[in-house]
């Protein structure tokens, strides 16, 4: 017999709450190692806004300008996006990137 594969939005370590730059947010409920993959953010899909379809782990996550994660490209396709942590987040830190909508054009 099969296993079945529960959906989980969220990894484990990571919870959604009130925000203190926005509505809700991403937030570390343990400790988190610099240049940890948390996850899919984004999924390529050209029927939708911006052209990416957000993941409850791209939908929550705020802008700072001293984020604590980046966005990285995970394929040559651009198919998909990920969050990876710059740093060491602490136990009760929101998790927040530096981004934008658009890219500006030379």
């Amino acid at each position: 017999m099969e296993k079945k594969r529960t959906y989980k939005p969220l990894p484990e370590y990571l919870s959604i709450g009130p925000s203190d730059i926005h509505g809700a947010g991403i937030f570390a409920r343990e400790d988190i190692p610099a240049e940890i993959d948390m996850g899919i953010t984004h999924i390529y899909d050209p029927e939708f806004q911006h052209d990416y379809i957000r993941t409850p782990l791209g939908g929550f996550i705020n802008h700072s300008d001293q984020a604590n994660c980046e966005l990285v490209e995970d394929d040559a396709d651009c198919t998909y996006k990920k969050i990876k942590t710059l740093r060491k987040i602490e136990m009760g830190e929101e998790i927040t990137l530096q981004y934008s909508l658009y890219k500006l054009k030379d």
